[in-house]
């Protein structure tokens, strides 16, 4: 059942999600919940390990096991993992128990936040290594070209490049709010 008041958050690593859902959950006066924190605490190590140790697969199987847990919640915003559309189970979960926001952001602004960060493993080097600055942009284009087909799906988008953290969390409120008003209108009409 769609609950309005579970809003995902989605985009691209780097895209504002992890800072903008606090604050935005805070707006709405809902929980907030990092997907990537929970699917750690359920496993007892980072993400870099679980990929690591365990591979990718096993990092998606927990990803939708965890998401099956939080689509049974109510007012939260749930900051998603940058590739957890590609799974089609997670990404039927997700629109059908919620409302799904795309923090859209450009490549070049993407790789400006993430060029320095240690901690996201499908930006290494299939050795492990820190790729380049010029590897990083090539990388995040090519994901990019394969998810957003995908992100562009969401009920909201938001592009967040040259917003500032609070302009964007009060737009994205009162996109939500209307959006919350539109499909409880529909769903009144329907009945």
């Amino acid at each position: 059942m769609k609950h309005h008041s579970l809003i995902f958050l989605t985009g691209f690593s780097g895209s504002g999600k992890s800072t903008i859902g606090p604050l935005l959950a805070n707006s709405l006066g809902f929980e907030f919940i990092d997907l990537d924190r929970e699917i750690e605490l359920t496993a007892g190590k980072s993400i870099n390990r679980i990929f690591a140790e365990d591979g990718e697969a096993a990092f998606r199987s927990l990803e939708l096991r965890t998401l099956e847990k939080i689509g049974q919640q109510e007012r939260m915003v749930v900051s998603l993992g940058g590739g957890v559309l590609e799974n089609d189970r997670c990404f039927e979960l997700i629109r059908s128990h919620g409302t799904l926001i795309y923090l859209k952001s450009s490549p070049e602004i993407l790789t400006l936040r993430l060029q320095h960060k240690t901690d996201r493993p499908l930006l290494k080097g299939p050795d492990g290594r820190k790729l380049t600055r010029e590897e990083i942009q090539q990388r995040i284009a090519e994901l990019l070209k394969k998810r957003e087909p995908r992100y562009l799906k969401a009920d909201l988008v938001l592009f967040t490049d040259s917003k500032k953290i609070g302009a964007s969390v009060e737009e994205l409120t009162r996109k939500i709010e209307r959006h919350i008003r539109r499909a409880s209108k529909n769903n009144t009409n329907e009945k």
